[in-house]
C-alpha cells in the first residue's frame, strides 16, 4: 500500500492521456507548419514573379544581390508576423475555456483548461517568424539570383 496525495495520484492517472495529447499537439503543429511554409513560398515567388522588372532594375542601379535577398526576407517575415497577429487575436477568446475528456486507463472525466499566457502568445509570434523566415528564403534567394538581361525582356 502506498500513501499518495489526490493530486498525485490523479496527475499519474493522466500521464498517459497527456501523452497523447501532447503528441497530437505536435503533431498537428508540424502539419500546419508545413502547410504555412509552402503557403509562404506560394505568395513569395508570386510577389518575386510580379516584380521581376522592379527586381532587374533594382540589380541595374547596383543593389547588392544580398540587399534584395534581405529585402524580400524582411517582406516575408512582415507578412508572417502579422499573419501571427492576427492568429493570436483568434487565440484570445479561447482564454479560460474549460474542456474535459475520458481518461481511458480509469473511466474518470479529465478535465483542463485552455490558458493563453502572454509567453504562448510570444512563442506562436515566433514561431510564426521562423516558418515566415523558412517559407521566404527560396522566393528571396531566386529574387536575388535573377539574370538582369532575361528579367529585362520579360517586359
Amino acid at each position: 500500500m502506498d500513501v499518495h496525495r489526490e493530486s498525485e495520484f490523479f496527475a499519474g492517472q493522466s500521464t498517459l492521456l497527456a501523452t497523447i495529447l501532447n503528441f497530437l499537439a505536435y503533431f498537428v503543429t508540424i502539419i500546419m507548419a508545413i502547410g504555412a511554409i509552402f503557403g509562404a513560398v506560394n505568395t513569395m515567388e508570386a510577389l518575386v514573379s510580379a516584380r521581376t522588372q522592379e527586381i532587374a532594375l533594382l540589380l541595374t542601379l547596383g543593389f547588392k544581390p544580398k540587399s534584395v535577398l534581405a529585402s524580400f526576407l524582411a517582406e516575408s517575415l512582415i507578412l508572417a508576423l502579422a499573419g501571427g497577429v492576427l492568429g493570436c487575436l483568434l487565440a484570445l477568446p479561447l482564454n479560460g475555456i474549460t474542456t474535459s475528456t475520458t481518461n481511458f486507463q480509469s473511466f474518470a472525466e479529465l478535465a483542463f483548461q485552455v490558458r493563453v499566457t502572454p509567453a504562448i502568445l510570444l512563442r506562436g509570434l515566433a514561431f510564426a517568424a521562423i516558418m515566415g523566415l523558412i517559407g521566404g528564403w527560396l522566393p528571396a534567394r531566386h529574387a536575388s539570383r535573377q539574370v538582369i538581361a532575361e528579367a529585362l525582356r520579360k517586359a
